[in-house]
């Protein structure tokens, strides 16, 4: 099942959210509208908004509140977006030149700006407190997961469960926002709110496991970013952090030593066979399966609807994708 077919249940609900994004980020500042305008030709995918709907249907119904949750974390998305372009120096962003390559630096940055106070603005005057603490958290955890990736690249020291943490605050924060808040829409229930925040940061550790293995299987598609090993970003990622677990020590450190001299496509080579060798491929496999299937488990309670077979084929999409 592809994303069009798991977004059907809420189809209507996702092109009116449209209208409210589009209306949510627009500026009487002329460069302003006129970039927000670039920004919505860039649309992705929207999968945020369609787990913030599809909880909220889940839950009770999608409401006015629900389309305020999907724009306010689809802001923050793009917000994260636009200053990871200026921080990687990224060229392009969905087919379409970055917003830094076309106004600089200054103004992506400023731009990204603008668009977190926007997200905070609609939350604010429409006195949804409750998403500000929500989201607030996953900016806090996203940050934080960046800043210890970046340091653990440096001294390539990284364990499994640094990794998980580091993929689970960079990742999984923000689709674990969209499912809570989608909830939290919809239902003053605790406990119920719970198991869709749960069921979201499964799912986002089973997205990101899923990224890093498509780097060593290959990606069938173009997705925006380069595809392949690239051991210039110095990032060790599951793959490789159980292959230097199971595999010969010596070994192990030579490919290590090739990471952090940057690599060449021969080195890249190298290191693809030594995780392929040592079960690295098939550990990550396995790993992502099992936090779909507990992302499975936190709505298998949930009475069977449309919304619930569309989070459950998610949970499978995750781990299947090659793109």
């Amino acid at each position: 099942m592809d994303l069009k077919q798991i977004s059907s249940p809420i189809q209507h609900h996702l092109e009116l959210f449209e209208d409210v994004f589009a209306k949510s980020i627009r500026s009487k500042v002329v460069l302003v509208d006129f970039i927000t305008n670039y920004i919505i030709k860039q649309k992705g995918k929207r999968v945020r908004p369609i787990l913030v709907l599809l909880s909220a249907e889940l839950c009770g119904g999608v409401n006015t509140k629900t389309y305020r949750g999907a724009t306010l974390v689809e802001i923050l998305h793009t917000a994260t977006l636009v200053h990871d372009d200026v921080v990687d120096d990224a060229d392009t962003r969905r087919g379409l030149a970055s917003i830094n390559a076309v106004w600089k630096n200054k103004i992506a940055v400023l731009m990204g700006d603008y668009l977190l106070s926007k997200g905070l603005l609609l939350s604010l005057d429409n006195d949804d407190v409750e998403f500000l603490k929500i989201t607030s958290t996953a900016v806090k955890r996203m940050s934080e997961g960046e800043i210890h990736q970046i340091q653990k690249s440096r001294k390539l020291d990284m364990d499994e469960a640094t990794y998980l943490r580091i993929i689970g605050d960079k990742t999984a924060s923000l689709l674990s926002t969209c499912t809570e808040i989608g909830a939290a829409s919809a239902t003053a229930d605790p406990h119920i709110r719970t198991l869709l925040r749960d069921y979201g940061e499964n799912v986002g550790l089973a997205f990101q496991i899923r990224d890093d293995l498509l780097d060593y299987v290959g990606r069938k598609s173009i997705t925006g970013k380069p595809t392949g090993l690239d051991l210039s970003e110095k990032k060790l990622t599951l793959p490789l952090i159980h292959a230097l677990t199971k595999g010969p020590k010596k070994e192990g450190k030579e490919i290590l030593s090739m990471i952090k001299n940057g690599g060449k496509k021969a080195s890249a080579k190298r290191v693809l066979e030594f995780v392929e060798r040592n079960g690295g491929i098939e550990y990550a496999e396995e790993k992502a399966r099992s936090f779909s299937v507990k992302a499975k488990e936190q709505i298998a309670s949930f009475p069977d609807t449309a919304s619930k077979e569309a989070l459950l084929s998610f949970a499978d999409f995750v781990v299947e994708r090659d793109k």
